[in-house]
């Protein structure tokens, strides 16, 4: 670890992704488990990349846009932010033609996989957890594809992992 970033506390973070588009099992493929977290366009998410982000900080991996959205995993941060490079790239679907290699816009970190869930945390069972008031990904109309996470929050989130989890009637479970 860094010395300057020794005296600074790790910050936590929750990374959304759908697995159509890149699946925490993309991740645990990539070479050493690691890869660029690319492609974010939204300026809240990439101020966050860029001036919150720091090498050593833990996010939690989410499967959004499926049935049923959940936490998979943790992953850290192994790469501060850095340009973006599929936004200069034209053929590429998250290219941004007012961002240029001189002046980008747009930034991107890395992130190793750490852990994968042995169950995935589903949405419903986080709403319906205590000690998760607050949690931005909670938050009516919450769409960020990068947010904070309090260590609160975090400690909690991992606590449910290792609990048994409440059925709920959107909960899907196959036929027997």
């Amino acid at each position: 670890m860094p010395a300057a970033r020794a005296s600074q506390p790790a910050r936590y973070w929750l990374l959304k992704s759908e697995p159509s588009a890149f699946a925490f099992d993309d991740l645990l493929a990539a070479p050493d488990r690691t890869t660029c977290w690319d492609g974010v366009r939204n300026y809240q998410a990439r101020n966050f990349m860029r001036d919150d982000m720091r090498v050593g900080d833990r996010a939690f991996f989410y499967h959004s846009s499926t049935e049923p959205p959940a936490i998979v995993g943790v992953v850290e941060v192994v790469r501060a932010a850095y340009p973006d490079h599929t936004a200069f790239d034209p053929a590429d679907p998250h290219h941004d033609p007012k961002s240029r290699p001189d002046a980008p816009t747009w930034v991107m970190v890395d992130i190793r996989a750490v852990e994968r869930f042995a169950r995935p945390i589903e949405l419903d069972e986080l709403r319906a957890a205590d000690g998760l008031d607050g949690l931005e990904l909670l938050r009516r109309g919450s769409r960020l594809s990068v947010q904070p996470v309090s260590e609160a929050h975090w400690q909690r989130v991992l606590a449910l992992r290792a609990k048994a989890p409440a059925r709920s009637p959107t909960s899907r479970r196959p036929a027997e």
